[in-house]
């Protein structure tokens, strides 16, 4: 985690929260606040910090929920305007909304309202979570009387908080088993005028589509039809993954299917590499037929793993569009350095062409400890 989203709360940030809520309540015991919600904050990561000091929060504010949360909504500040991000600053509200998200759970009415307001100040994507858990119904019948509200916020809240595989968050488990009420809150923004909401309409499906790919691509050919601009690009952003897999229903949604009239070949800068060094690949694509060929061409590398097996990584080639005889060259780099995400081992590396999700063999190449 870089260290600007690590260290930014420290004292100071305690400090404003400090000043917001004795604002808004005069007699919030400011010191003992910033004194609990300080001690060993700096041994924390960025929600440990922010959670640390909820927990510091809540022994400060009355016992009653109803209570505790109107002096939160009394001490936000301004709401964000428009679409544009407004940096780590609107991260001050973190502590506020997994303060809503543990302690508001049996107080529907209060805590979205809190939500409501939250989520145009910072987001409360991640807080909204437990209560479609514990109170699907009424969640989502909110959420769907939201996802017509001016607010660009909170109309992303709706698609961004139903997301079942959200990043930083608790899958929604429920909705990976059967994704049909975030579909109906997704088909009332598939044409919502904020790119900002499109994109994610866009991340939401493409979650659906690793649990249910047959569903991601059967939505995704509907709301083709009569698709707007706007809306083709959600279509191409939420099959981006379905496209990495190679999926060729998601492909012909996007209008690249057969393709295998191409010939593509590979050429390697060097057929050995060592741990730590990088190799370079071209492909060679070439149209043998007498019509013309519109394809993605990726490739897939099978990495050596421990135990001495192999595991393919799909690389992103290109786009083509070939006349009859026409030829291109697509250009890969592929790293051996030491990374977080993957360890290298030695062996004979398969590379593979794969042509609107078709594969075929493209050689090999070793790499050497």
């Amino acid at each position: 985690m870089p260290d600007q989203l690590k260290t930014f709360f420290d004292r100071s940030v305690v400090e404003r929260i400090a000043t917001m809520l004795r604002a808004a309540h005069p007699s919030f015991p400011r010191q003992r606040f910033l004194a609990e919600a300080t001690e060993g904050l700096e041994t924390h990561e960025l929600l440990g910090r922010a959670r640390h000091i909820m927990r510091a929060m809540h022994r400060a504010l009355p016992a009653d929920f109803e209570g505790a949360a109107g002096i939160l909504l009394r001490s936000l500040g301004p709401e964000r305007e428009g679409a544009d991000s407004q940096g780590m600053d609107v991260f001050i509200y973190l502590p506020h909304t997994m303060y809503v998200a543990e302690h508001g759970l049996g107080h529907f009415e209060t805590s979205m309202r809190a939500h409501y307001e939250l989520t145009k100040r910072f987001t409360a994507e991640f807080s909204i979570r437990p209560f479609l858990e514990r109170h699907p119904r009424e969640t989502l019948e909110r959420l769907s009387q939201w996802a017509k509200d001016p607010n660009v916020h909170v109309r992303r809240l709706v698609s961004e908080g139903s997301r079942p595989r959200l990043p930083w968050a608790s899958r929604l488990r429920a909705f990976q088993e059967d994704p049909r009420p975030v579909l109906e809150l997704l088909e009332l923004l598939k044409d919502d005028p904020e790119l900002y909401v499109r994109r994610s309409v866009a991340n939401n499906l493409n979650d659906i589509g690793k649990d249910h790919p047959d569903v991601l691509v059967d939505t995704c050919a509907r709301w083709k039809q009569g698709a707007s601009p706007e809306r083709l690009w959600i279509i191409r952003h939420a099959l981006r993954s379905a496209v990495k897999r190679g999926d060729t229903r998601a492909l012909s949604v996007l209008g690249f299917s057969g393709g295998g009239a191409l010939e593509v070949t590979a050429s390697f800068q060097s057929k050995r590499v060592r741990i730590g060094e990088s190799i370079k690949m071209a492909l060679s694509v070439t149209n043998r037929s007498e019509t013309r060929q519109q394809a993605i061409v990726d490739f897939a590398v099978h990495f050596i793993k421990s135990n001495g097996s192999a595991s393919p990584k799909v690389f992103k080639g290109g786009k083509v569009d070939l006349l009859p005889g026409a030829s291109c060259t697509l250009e890969k780099t592929i790293s051996f350095a030491a990374m977080t995400t993957r360890k290298h081992y030695a062996g004979t590396h398969r590379v593979e062409a794969l042509v609107n999700g078709r594969a075929s063999d493209l050689g090999s190449f070793t790499v050497v400890g």
